[in-house]
Parts: structure tokens; C-alpha cells; sequence
């Protein structure tokens, strides 16, 4: 692990210092008059949490309505259906008042868009890769701030008013050099201002700016048929800014100096974890390993106690080593995935400009990374005596993957039934589903095989043929309380992180500081296996030696905070009041938290697994 550091500090340095970068991502040039197309992506409000298709709303359309071909990673799984919109954009052409089109609504689409803009919904554009951005005004700042889309409307005292005129603020860098005697321009900036316009008269068009007065709002009824102009206005400036740098604006949406102060709080609360760990482990389990082999040198007829009383049944096998194998494997192969997704996109290769990719890349590898989970789950089952490798082998590949098809099986039966864009197609979910079975469990069943041939891991002592009876324990190693105790440090090590990954999921922000992540993630393998250690120590002190689960459990007790976390951010940052969408944040949490578990329960595990081999290898048994 201090190898692999080494290896990518100068790359954490750089993301730390200076965020984001985007390599492989080609450039598009354009000339002077060139036509941009301006497409829409989808339609979102974290009110609702439940992302539309652009002309679910009756907004003008084009001719012909042409879909971008959808991957995987973004715009099926994450509801964007990017679509052609009709806005006529040339580079370096300004557009002072462009009417797209007056729109006739029916009572049931006017009734529709009131309850759009009630929720708070927001309208996505999209050029040359680029998403649009609103500046808004900071009081706690005087630098320019930034929210993504734009609002679809207004609401004031009870009152809805539609954005039905935006101004499109359009930046572009002038390259050096000339192509075919004309320059390169390079667009390196969308910010879009909307504002509400009524007209008196349809036939005149007169583009107003954002100071128009209340009484010109255009106000959407609760029901009725209407009439509504749709305007836009486009203007043109000449930028400083690289197009290898546009991306700043949005990435700087999130504040740096919180993921500096969340490393610190991280790194504060290790270091006290490791102060007492050294004082336990080291002091006491030296003197402990110096008193049991001067007992057997001294004098054998003395009675054992601690922990070396039970190194007769400390490797027993545990109950259901089926299971428990099956959830380590899934564990291994989560943790496998998360590793290397977090160094890929911290070098820059799944950036948010190559949308998608980085959902695509961890769907992808946890398929293939069944291999390694099939193979580490038969040699820990070997291990545990176990010999119906092949049931264990179909647990692994199908468990965890089970739960996490059935549970979004059945949440997009919701989406569905609300016509959201955020509904997984049919299709999608048979190539899924044929993903799984597939490729991920072959892949698990070939890993056993060849890890049910590798020689199984090989303990200091033998076990005893029968079990010695586990005397009562002190309160604070009862598996409930262990498990909230060995929690807190973990999930303190990495909170505040987990407020910018939900941010990012839940209200349309990007996440961008991998090199922020890779740290807490380091951070948290320590915690888990320094808090499961202790607990597992303190657990063989008590003369308890059914360890297997309880290293599980107990390393896995920071996914409960996890689980409190997501309730308090749902009330205290959400404003979800609606039954599905409620359904579905608990849902998709749900899931998270159930992932977390297995992730950090499988670093517990193994952490104590070779500290007991270790410590038991250290002392002289008959």
C-alpha cells in the first residue's frame, strides 16, 4: 500500500492543488459562423428527484427530433436523454431577439407545467460537451457563483411564472494560428440567464433583460388552455480562458477549502485511532506474548487466561461459512472496483466530460472482478472446511447482485409509472441481467475453481475437537454495542466527504476531487482495520473465540452511521415530500449502504484475520 502511494503522490499533489483535468478529450474547432448545436439533456428538481425527457413539457421542437445514442453509464441509468432542440446558434454570431416559437397548450399541459415549476424544476442545455450554467449572486462572497440548468420558473406569493426567454452568455477561445486562412475558436464557456416575459401583443417580438418588472411575468394557470412565446437571445465573448481549463467553472461549484479540512479531520482522527492501538497492541500484546512463553518456560502446570486460553478454538470454523464467504467475496470484488475507479479518475480518465464514464467503468469491472471475488471467497471457504464449494460459488455471484436487481427491479416500476426519464428501458435491463449471468458469475464460478486447487490459508494452532464453552461477557462486547462503537471512528474519518458524494448524487452537483477521495479512502481501510482489530483483541480477552462474524459486523458498524447520515441529510438539505420520490432516495440508500458494509466489513475481517494468525504465531503452544 506505501508503494502504490509513493507511486501516485505526485498525482495526488496535482489533483489537491489544481482539481480537475481532462486528457484524452479531443478539442472541437470551429470557424467563424460555424453552427452549434444546442441540445437538451433532461429535466431535474431535487424536490422531486425524478428526471423528465426535455419535451415532457411542451417546449418548441425542431422538425425532426433526433435522440443522441445512449451509453450505459449516464444517460440510461442517470435519466439524460440528450435531444436536438430548435435554437439556431452560430460561433461569433450574436442573436439580439430569436422567436423559437408561440407554443399552444392545452389545459392538461398548461396544468402540467404549473406543477413543474411548483417543484422546483431545472432545464439542462448542452454544446460541444458543455452543460450551461446560471450565475447567481453570493452574499457570503463577491465572486461569481454558479448552479447548473437553468429554472424552469418562479414562484412568488403563490404565483407561477414560466422562464419562457433565456439569454445565452457564450464564451469562445480564439486559438493561435490559421486554418484554411481562418481562425480557431474553441468554446470554453455556457452561462444562461432566464427570465419570465409576457407580451401584450404576439406578432411584436421585444426581448427584455432580467430587470423586467413583476407586472410583465408571464403567469402559468392552474389550468386552462394558453398561449406562450418562447424567446432566446445569444451573445458572444471573447475568453482568456483554455479550453482544457473550461470545465473550472462548474468543478469550482463546490467549496476546496471544506475537502481540506475534511483531510485534516480525517487525518487528526487516524492518529489518535493509531496512538491508542499502538498503546494497546503494542505494550500490552508484547507483554502478553512475553508472560505466556515465560509460563511455558517457568513452569507448565500454570493455568492459561487471556487470550491464549482459547488458541484451541480461535480457528474453529464458523457458523454458515457459505455466507459468509459469499459476502467477503462481494466485498473483495466492491473493494477491487472502488480502487480502481478512484486512481482511473483521479490521473483525469473518467472525467465528467466523458459522460457516463465513470458509471460505465465501475458496471464493467465489477463484472469482470467476479474472477477475483470467486477465487479469494474459495480459498476462505477452503479454509472454513467447507466442501459444497459449488453452492458457495453461485451464492457469491448472485447474492449480492440479487438484492441489488430486485431492489431497482422494482423501484423502476415507479419511474415508470411516472413516465420519468430516469426509468431504466426494458431492453437495458435484459443486457444487464445478461451481463450478470453472463459474465460475472462464470467469472465467480472459474475464480473458485482455481481457488478451491489453491492450498487453503494455514493456521499457527490445531483446534481442539471440542469447544470450550464462552463465558459471559461485559457489556460493551455485546455485537450491538461493539458495532455502534467500532462505527464512530470510521465514519468520522470520512463524514464530510460523504456530504459532497451526496450532494453530488442527490442534487445535481459534479464530484471531481479523486484525489481528495483516494485520501479518505486510504483513511478508511486504516480506521476499519485498526477499530477491528482492537475490538477482536478485546473480544479474545474475553475468552470469546467466535470471532468470523464478528470482525464482519463490527468493522462494517460505520455503514449504521451511514444509514443515520442519509436520514438527517434527507431532512435537513431535501425537500422531498412526495411518497415515490421518498421511496426511491431510502431505495438507492439503501443499496449504498448495503455496498458500504460489505466493503468495510471485508477490510475488518481481513485486517483481524491476519492479526490473529499473527499474534497466535508469535507464542509458544504445546
Amino acid at each position: 500500500m506505501l508503494v502504490i502511494v509513493r507511486l501516485l503522490l505526485p498525482i495526488l499533489v496535482l489533483q489537491l492543488s489544481h482539481g480537475f483535468y481532462v486528457p484524452g478529450v479531443a478539442p472541437r474547432d470551429f470557424s467563424d459562423g460555424e453552427s452549434l448545436d444546442i441540445k437538451a439533456v433532461k429535466l431535474t428538481s431535487v424536490k422531486a428527484q425524478l428526471p423528465y425527457d426535455y419535451y415532457s413539457l411542451p417546449f418548441c421542437k425542431p422538425d425532426k427530433i433526433e435522440y443522441k445514442p445512449e451509453n450505459l453509464g449516464c444517460e440510461v441509468l442517470r435519466g439524460d436523454r440528450i435531444v436536438n432542440t430548435d435554437y439556431k446558434v452560430q460561433m461569433n454570431r450574436p442573436v439580439e431577439c430569436q422567436v423559437m416559437c408561440v407554443a399552444n397548450l392545452t389545459s392538461d399541459e398548461t396544468k402540467m407545467l404549473n406543477k413543474f415549476i411548483r417543484q422546483a424544476y431545472t432545464v439542462h442545455l448542452l454544446t460541444d460537451n458543455l452543460p450551461c450554467s446560471t450565475p447567481i449572486k453570493s452574499t457570503k462572497s463577491e465572486e461569481e457563483q454558479y448552479e447548473h440548468g437553468y429554472r424552469l420558473g418562479i414562484v412568488k406569493d403563490d404565483k407561477v411564472y414560466l422562464h419562457n426567454h433565456i439569454k445565452m452568455m457564450l464564451d469562445y477561445h480564439l486559438e493561435d494560428g490559421l486554418v484554411d486562412n481562418s481562425y480557431i475558436y474553441r468554446v470554453v464557456g455556457f452561462k444562461v440567464e432566464s427570465i419570465s416575459q409576457a407580451w401584450k401583443d404576439l406578432k411584436s417580438a421585444s426581448c427584455k433583460d432580467s430587470t423586467a418588472k413583476a407586472g410583465d411575468l408571464l403567469e402559468i394557470p392552474a389550468e386552462g388552455a394558453m398561449k406562450i412565446p418562447f424567446t432566446y437571445k445569444v451573445e458572444w465573448k471573447s475568453s482568456p480562458v483554455k479550453w482544457a481549463s473550461r470545465w473550472d467553472t462548474y468543478l469550482a461549484m463546490n467549496d476546496v477549502e471544506i475537502h481540506w479540512f475534511s483531510i485534516i479531520n480525517s487525518v487528526v482522527v487516524v492518529l489518535f485511532l493509531s496512538g491508542i492501538l499502538t498503546m494497546i497492541i503494542v505494550r500490552t500484546l508484547r507483554r502478553d506474548i512475553a508472560k505466556y512463553n515465560k509460563i511455558d518456560e517457568e513452569d507448565e502446570a500454570l493455568e492459561e487466561s487471556g487470550w491464549k486460553l482459547v488458541h484451541g478454538d480461535v480457528f474453529r470454523p464458523p457458523q454458515r461459512p457459505q455466507l459468509l464467504a459469499a459476502l467477503i467475496g462481494s466485498g473483495i470484488q466492491i473493494f477491487c472496483v472502488i480502487f480502481i475507479v478512484i486512481v482511473f479518475a483521479m490521473l483525469g480518465m473518467l472525467s465528467p466530460a466523458s459522460r457516463g464514464a465513470l458509471m460505465t467503468a465501475g458496471i464493467f469491472l465489477f463484472m469482470f472482478m467476479g474472477l477475483i471475488a470467486g477465487y479469494y471467497s474459495a480459498r476462505l471457504y477452503k479454509t472454513m472446511k467447507g466442501i459444497k464449494w459449488k453452492k458457495a460459488a453461485f451464492l457469491t455471484g448472485t447474492f449480492y447482485l440479487s438484492i441489488v436487481f430486485g431492489t431497482c427491479f422494482f423501484l423502476n416500476f415507479f419511474l415508470i409509472g411516472k413516465h420519468s426519464s430516469g426509468a431504466v428501458p426494458f431492453t437495458t435491463m435484459v443486457a444487464l441481467v445478461c451481463m450478470w449471468t453472463g459474465i460475472s458469475v462464470p467469472l465467480v464460478f472459474v475464480g473458485y475453481f482455481f481457488g478451491s486447487r489453491k492450498q487453503s490459508y494455514e493456521h499457527p494452532v490445531r483446534t481442539n475437537q471440542i469447544p470450550r464453552q464462552v463465558p459471559d461477557q461485559q457489556w460493551y462486547l455485546h455485537p450491538v454495542v461493539a458495532t455502534l462503537l467500532a462505527g464512530i471512528l470510521p465514519f468520522g474519518a470520512m463524514f464530510i466527504e460523504l456530504f459532497f458524494m451526496f450532494s453530488a448524487i442527490w442534487e445535481n452537483q459534479f464530484y471531481y476531487l479523486f484525489g481528495f477521495l483516494f485520501l479518505v479512502f486510504i483513511i478508511l481501510i486504516i480506521s476499519c482495520s485498526q477499530i477491528s482489530i482492537v475490538m477482536v483483541y478485546f473480544q479474545l480477552c474475553g475468552e470469546d473465540y467466535h470471532w468470523w462474524w464478528r470482525s464482519f459486523i463490527v468493522s462494517g458498524g460505520s455503514a449504521v452511521y451511514v444509514f443515520i447520515y442519509s436520514i438527517f441529510y434527507f431532512v435537513t438539505k431535501l425537500e422531498i415530500t412526495e411518497f415515490i420520490p421518498t421511496l426511491l432516495y431510502f431505495g438507492y440508500t439503501a443499496l449504498m449502504v448495503l455496498t458500504f458494509w460489505l466493503l468495510t466489513g471485508t477490510i475488518g475481517f481481513y485486517a483481524s484475520y491476519f492479526f490473529i494468525r499473527k499474534i497466535y504465531a508469535a507464542i509458544k503452544i504445546d
